[in-house]
């Protein structure tokens, strides 16, 4: 059994709505940093979030993306496959992935394959077997030839679900979220947890792992989440819960205005277009 994936510690469990909103608004800063990074250097990321219906998935991806300069980042939401799409299954996804200096994020991405395809009979066994065969040698080429991946897993319990599902029926902006289909997956829980824990167990490796991501608080799994990349692509000194911008005291005077409390981004973005007014 693959061992490369574990349930991570979050470290805002219990966190205030209050210290929510700080907190997220330095996160959103350094994803920044980090975007502005990959525009620059031509880098290309892709973030998957992976999970049962109502576990919060677009709803992380929003917390995400609300702050990212819009052009250089795409959410990748897939619909039914055709049959040609679900023959020819890692194809469709490589049609999707990121070009240079750009972000992708999948809600929900090929690992439906490992999860819910099967559970709900929509492919073979032959498929399934071969999909799980061939994944993590498939990410690997991705992942040698310079793609940033970074895989999501985020876990609801039953309980939350059905009290997810219940607001969704319930509120007059959000029904149109919930499907059939959402019941009819609900009523094959254990099915899906057998394949999930197969997933687990044969498509993580030390290149490639899954991070699960305990979801029952969205605003603690929308956080942590951010916080991953935060750590692994950018600034790996960020403390939680500090309260703090993420700013340096760093100050520049550009055509007698004087600009203060500046990050190390913005300095040398304003110190360029000084250059370039007084070359």
């Amino acid at each position: 059994m693959n061992q490369e994936y574990k349930k991570a510690e979050n470290p805002y469990i219990g966190i205030t709505l209050k210290n929510y909103h700080i907190e997220k608004r330095r996160l959103q800063l350094e994803l920044l940093n980090i975007q502005q990074d990959i525009v620059k250097k031509n880098k290309r990321m892709c973030l998957t979030f992976d999970g049962r219906d109502a576990a919060g998935k677009g709803s992380t991806i929003i917390r995400f993306t609300e702050n990212l300069m819009p052009k250089h980042y795409r959410v990748v939401e897939l619909g039914v496959p055709t049959k040609k799409e679900s023959k020819y299954w890692f194809r469709r996804y490589e049609k999707q992935l990121p070009e240079p200096g750009e972000i992708v994020f999948f809600d929900r991405s090929w690992y439906n394959r490992a999860t819910i395809e099967p559970t709900m009979g929509y492919c073979s066994e032959k498929q399934y077997k071969y999909f799980m065969s061939k994944v993590i040698d498939w990410e690997h080429s991705l992942m040698k030839k310079g793609l940033m991946l970074t895989k999501f897993y985020l876990s609801v319990d039953s309980e939350n679900q059905l009290r997810r599902f219940q607001e969704r029926l319930t509120d007059p902006l959000k029904y149109w979220k919930f499907s059939r289909n959402d019941l009819q997956a609900r009523k094959k829980w254990e099915t899906y947890t057998n394949y999930k824990m197969q997933m687990f167990s044969h498509t993580s490796s030390k290149k490639s792992p899954w991070t699960i991501v305990d979801a029952n608080s969205k605003i603690e799994a929308r956080l942590f989440c951010m916080l991953h990349i935060v750590k692994k692509y950018g600034n790996k000194k960020f403390v939680p819960l500090t309260g703090e911008d993420v700013r340096e005291n760093l100050s520049i005077e550009l055509n007698g205005v004087v600009f203060n409390n500046l990050n190390s981004l913005q300095y040398s973005t304003l110190k360029e277009l000084e250059g370039n007014i007084n070359g």
